[in-house]
């Protein structure tokens, strides 16, 4: 859109505030919910799973049930009811979530559907809430999760199918006296086995021709079931997926005839999570009319460990800056930035929460760390874009930068603790390929994200205001002064961890306006409401 205008002389700057160009957001509580349907199946399928947890894979039994249509309508949306997602896990993995004195869990569930239709498919992740368990004396655990599942719409007629794939456990785990267990919580990846009859298929719905728009295209009348995800579990996607970033449909789409997948908008009467850490302004960082406050977590991939760390739930203050507008010379539309600064906040500290990830270094050995990433300068939020005056259509992306070192506080090598001493970190902050360093020196995280809007269509992507997916790629630098009463342990950690090429994706949530309280967005003490979770 700016090629064919950069020899045209710009007129002057308009500012305004970001909800003065409120249609990215506007439709944002709006969710398709039309169903066409004639009649109900019920699927229940037992499905083989490999798990990883701290002692190595496990296998575990995932039991899916949920209600679906036999039939729905081209172009209207319907969405899986009464879905359940039970997880037997065996008992050596109770005997893992034990040893750090936990004695009960609670847990989150994330399921991967693959959706296909034809030769075109598109994901969706189904979450759901256990009830918190006790940990069996002996025998297996069982966790049952319920919940909320995004509503799908079939863009052309044909057959539907609905199939298993990754699974992601969030595990909050407890002890009997209330202290913290170590760890405190656990992320167990899990993939479908190879051996999964039908590929994890869990349904198939019969989608039949709008009769209000002939001139819909059937699809292939044979379903292609999506591969399982045989990746390593817990590990995110790499950018070179096939399903977009949206979870709207695959990049291998010209025809535009993938499912789209809607997920449900929070409503006012959602509760905040009560693990959540604190996220609010107070006299030490004192709000004003321009602050947000939001969460964010996600994953990053160490690459020499062939594997992920889950980054915490983690509270982000933001200061956004106004939103400055170049009109086109033809006054047709105008292209837009935005420039906010932020911090993380923990207990007054510009850190995340202390996390703890486990490994097996060098391919064998079980290392568990316990680590925090420490902000070492500004946080800065950049967004540059375009809008259209005559069609609506707005397109958008936002950079984040951000410094910050890795600190090592507790490390435990094949169940061995190890002394770290107080100061291990790495030498430098995490260091991404930046785009424009002479305007941005110094080494920082980078991490993307990117919207689109074409009214009366939901947004798609990330909106530094309602939040979505970021993602990047760092280099983690050597560690330095790792080791207590004369050990040196900096070379045994920058030998497993340090390294170039690892991929980050995080979520952020949506923004809590603290000066404009609005129940679907802020608690009553004005702290988010809505909670994001680590998508892969």
């Amino acid at each position: 859109m700016r090629g064919h205008r950069a020899a045209a002389p710009r007129l002057p700057r308009v500012r305004a505030r970001t909800t003065a160009i409120g249609a990215f957001v506007v439709l944002a509580a709006m969710v398709p919910a039309a169903v066409s349907a004639t009649g109900t199946q019920e699927a229940d399928v037992a499905l083989p799973y490999v798990c990883r947890l701290p002692s190595g894979e496990l296998p575990a039994t995932v039991r899916v049930t949920a209600a679906f249509p036999t039939a729905a309508t081209a172009g209207k949306a319907f969405t899986p009811a009464d879905v359940t997602t039970t997880v037997e896990l065996p008992a050596e993995a109770v005997a893992d979530l034990a040893r750090g004195r936990a004695s009960g869990v609670r847990a989150v569930t994330r399921l991967g559907v693959g959706i296909a239709q034809g030769e075109s498919a598109a994901e969706a992740t189904w979450r759901g809430t256990a009830p918190p368990a006790a940990l069996p004396a002996s025998g297996p655990l069982t966790l049952t999760a319920t919940g909320e599942v995004p509503s799908v719409t079939a863009r052309v007629d044909g057959s539907l199918a609905f199939s298993a794939r990754a699974l992601d456990l969030d595990l909050a785990l407890d002890t009997p006296d209330g202290t913290a267990a170590g760890p405190a919580a656990l992320t167990v990846g899990c993939a479908l086995a190879e051996d999964a009859p039908k590929r994890g298929l869990l349904a198939t719905v019969r989608i039949e021709p709008d009769p209000e728009s002939p001139a819909t295209s059937p699809a292939s009348p044979t379903p292609s079931v999506p591969a399982p995800d045989t990746g390593t579990p817990g590990a995110p996607h790499s950018p070179g997926d096939q399903t977009g970033q949206d979870g709207r449909g695959g990049r291998d789409d010209p025809e535009g005839r993938a499912p789209t997948v809607t997920e449900r908008a929070p409503r006012g009467a959602a509760t905040r999570r009560p693990d959540a850490p604190p996220c609010r302004y107070d006299e030490r960082h004192p709000s004003t009319s321009a602050s947000l406050n939001a969460y964010v977590t996600g994953y990053t991939n160490v690459r020499k460990l062939a594997g992920a760390s889950l980054i915490p739930l983690s509270c982000a203050l933001i200061e956004q800056g106004p939103t400055d507008i170049e009109l086109f010379p033809d006054y047709s539309g105008g292209y837009l930035s935005q420039h906010s600064q932020g911090t993380l906040w923990y207990r007054g500290k510009p850190q995340t929460p202390p996390f703890q990830a486990t490994f097996l270094t060098f391919g064998f050995v079980p290392t568990k760390a316990t680590m925090v990433l420490e902000q070492t300068g500004p946080m800065t939020m950049d967004g540059k874009g375009e809008t259209s005056f005559v069609t609506l259509f707005t397109k958008m992306e936002t950079r984040v930068r951000v410094p910050l070192v890795l600190r090592v506080t507790a490390l435990e090598v094949n169940g061995t603790p190890l002394d770290v001493g107080t100061g291990c970190r790495t030498r430098s902050p995490l260091r991404s390929e930046e785009p424009e360093p002479a305007k941005f020196p110094g080494d920082h995280l980078v991490l993307t994200g990117r919207s689109s809007h074409q009214p009366p269509a939901l947004p798609v992507g990330y909106l530094l205001s309602s939040g979505g997916p970021l993602t990047g790629e760092v280099t983690i630098p050597a560690f330095t002064h790792c080791g207590g009463k004369g050990e040196d342990l900096d070379r045994l950690l920058t030998a497993s961890v340090s390294g170039p090429g690892n991929y980050v994706k995080q979520t952020q949530g949506q923004t809590c306006a603290v000066q404009v309280f609005n129940p679907d967005q802020c608690t009553k003490d004005l702290q988010p409401l809505v909670i994001p979770v680590p998508e892969r």
